[in-house]
């Protein structure tokens, strides 16, 4: 059967607009962006309200902004978490050298090797757990300290003009 073959019913659900028209637009050149102007006509095409408009906006521009912020969050864990590899390889390569070179075997430095090994692995699970009330406190956290990371900067940067004027 034919889309032309196929009955369109009178009405629709907002659901069913939705998907029609997230097909459409995706139907459209990939690289081809919309202008504010015209995410502007086209809401005012579908009798959306300015305001519905602008409050729908500023929570898409939230959502897009955390996210970002999620995926620096992940990059930062990933990057502690190679440091942390790094150490571990290093320093266990050492240790298990001295041990073998003054006891003729890998004896003791197995058990630094092991425990630690164990506190890489619970990191490493931790680092791609990337769900859950611990990631999201975590999140938070890291968040935070960024927050006032740029606002310590902001009012250093101040108090540095302040002093040049």
């Amino acid at each position: 059967m034919s889309a032309s073959e196929l009955e369109r019913p009178d009405s629709y659900t907002q659901e069913d607009v939705q998907q029609i028209l997230q097909l459409a637009l995706a139907s459209r050149n990939p690289n081809e962006e919309l202008s504010r102007q015209e995410l502007l006509e086209m809401a005012a095409d579908l009798d959306i309200q300015g305001e519905s408009l602008e409050a729908a906006e500023k929570a898409w521009l939230v959502q897009k902004n955390t996210e970002e912020k999620r995926l620096a969050f992940d990059l930062y864990r990933k990057d502690r978490l190679k440091q942390k590899a790094i150490g571990f390889t290093i320093i266990n390569s050492f240790l298990i050298a001295l041990n073998i070179l003054t006891a003729g075997t890998a004896s003791w430095s197995l058990y630094i090797l092991l425990l630690w090994g164990l506190k890489l692995s619970l990191d490493t699970w931790k680092t791609f757990q990337t769900r859950g009330t611990g990631y999201e406190r975590a999140f938070q956290s890291w968040k935070f300290k960024q927050e006032m990371k740029t606002s310590v900067g902001n009012i250093w940067e101040k108090v540095k003009q302040g002093w040049q004027i």
